[in-house]
């Protein structure tokens, strides 16, 4: 299976986007805005052959993302003006500068303008938001990764934002990789643990081609026993709400017991407490707040 944090931003955009999520999420879109009817405050006010120029502008600083999309986004509304991609994805952006610059039919443009923003804002404000906490970690040799918390639709666009802003992508779904949580394993006695994963993991491997296994642990009892299975069968080891003493203690394990094994630490991370997680020597620290916590960055269509 294609390693998607090995890609560049444009073959992962393509990647994400290839099973149609786009296409459904761009309809489901059109419809809600456009109804039946289209866009009768635009039908009654502006002449159908009027043309203009239009600026997206950010209003306030960050990292961009989106751009990938809004040929698309256009596309999908039937508006066939011509495409200026000013800005380029990943890259930060002062308040003020453009974006992008459209030159069309007004009637399309004003017809689009609300979605358009609302992705592109939307992803901005990820990116942004996921650079701050890659910035916090700079330098220990960790990486920020996402989680499934996000929009529902939305996902393969939020993910591509996470990486626009430096971040490393987790699974996309329950689909592509296993993770077994607490609630999958709530029902073993500790001792039943090694060989419970161990039978799953030989299971899923067979059946499956996956971007890799992970189990999930709330302890150093449990750690030691996912440790003990055979070698190469689980890829990392997720440590859940666990304090930095504890971390530290897992990861003097995992380097006595299994080196080459990667230790993901999550629960509750924050900005103020991301920096001291990553010191304790984790490979990989998951956040749940770099989609759901995210504030869309402001980005205002300017037409003249």
């Amino acid at each position: 299976m294609i390693d998607l944090n090995t890609l560049s931003l444009a073959h992962l955009f393509d990647e994400l986007t290839s099973d149609g999520s786009l296409d459904r999420l761009l309809a489901a879109a059109r419809c809600e805005d456009l109804g039946d009817f289209g866009d009768v405050t635009t039908s009654a006010i502006v002449d159908a052959e009027l043309t203009a120029r239009a600026a997206g502008v950010a209003r306030g600083a960050g990292v961009v993302s989106g751009m990938a999309a809004v040929g698309r986004i256009l596309e999908s509304f039937d508006c066939a003006a011509e495409v200026d991609l000013v800005a380029r994805d990943g890259a930060a952006c002062e308040a003020g500068e453009v974006l992008w610059r459209l030159h069309g039919l007004l009637a399309p443009i004003l017809g689009v303008e609300r979605t358009l923003l609302n992705i592109v804002g939307r992803l901005c404000g990820i990116a942004t938001l996921t650079a701050r906490y890659v910035r916090e970690i700079s330098g220990t040799g960790a990486v920020v990764c996402d989680t499934r918390k996000t929009t529902p639709g939305l996902r393969a666009l939020e993910k591509y934002a996470v990486r626009c802003g430096g971040g490393t992508l987790h699974r996309s779904g329950l689909h592509d990789a296993v993770l077994m949580k607490d609630n999958h394993l709530a029902h073993l006695d500790i001792n039943e643990l090694t060989a419970a994963v161990t039978r799953a993991a030989t299971a899923a491997r067979a059946r499956h081609d996956l971007r890799f296994v992970e189990v999930e642990v709330d302890g150093i009892e449990q750690l030691e026993q996912v440790l003990a299975c055979p070698e190469g069968l689980i890829d990392i080891i997720l440590l859940d709400n666990m304090s930095p003493e504890i971390l530290r203690d897992a990861v003097a394990m995992r380097d006595a017991l299994r080196p080459g094994l990667e230790l993901e630490a999550s629960g509750g991370i924050d900005l103020d407490t991301i920096a001291t997680v990553a010191r304790t020597g984790v490979n990989r620290i998951s956040v749940g707040a770099l989609t759901h916590g995210a504030t869309s960055l402001d980005v205002g269509l300017e037409v003249s």
